[in-house]
């Protein structure tokens, strides 16, 4: 018999992706993402500004910054959405390694974002 709780071994790794959107699109590209469960989890940090520089200029915007959690394995979809719903040419999206955390948090990310079963009929 194995060991419960701390001991035992997590399946899948977890990743944080930060992505930056304008203010008043960050909220419904964050409830998108956690709707087709390609994060189980999605922070908003607002009031950032961004010192930046786009096409030869160094601009400065105000923007929203999407703190999202998922699994490891869904990060290639989750790229790919925030490609095609997000407002911006180029989309910052970054993805970060999870060295630990709490098991039942991480056990919480994996399945919130585990494709949804399909019916049988």
């Amino acid at each position: 018999m194995k060991p419960r709780g701390r001991g035992r071994r997590r399946a899948g790794p977890v990743r944080v992706v930060l992505v930056t959107a304008p203010s008043r699109k960050a909220a419904g590209l964050a409830r998108a993402l956690v709707q087709r469960r390609l994060a189980a989890c999605a922070s908003l940090v607002p009031g950032m500004r961004s010192v930046y520089r786009w096409k030869g200029r160094v601009e400065e915007a105000g923007e929203t910054l999407i703190v999202l959690k998922t699994a490891a394995s869904r990060v290639p979809a989750l790229l790919r959405a925030i490609a095609d719903l997000h407002p911006y040419e180029v989309p910052e999206a970054i993805v970060l390694l999870v060295e630990g955390g709490l098991g039942p948090y991480l056990d919480w990310v994996r399945a919130g974002t585990a494709r949804a079963a399909t019916r049988r009929g």
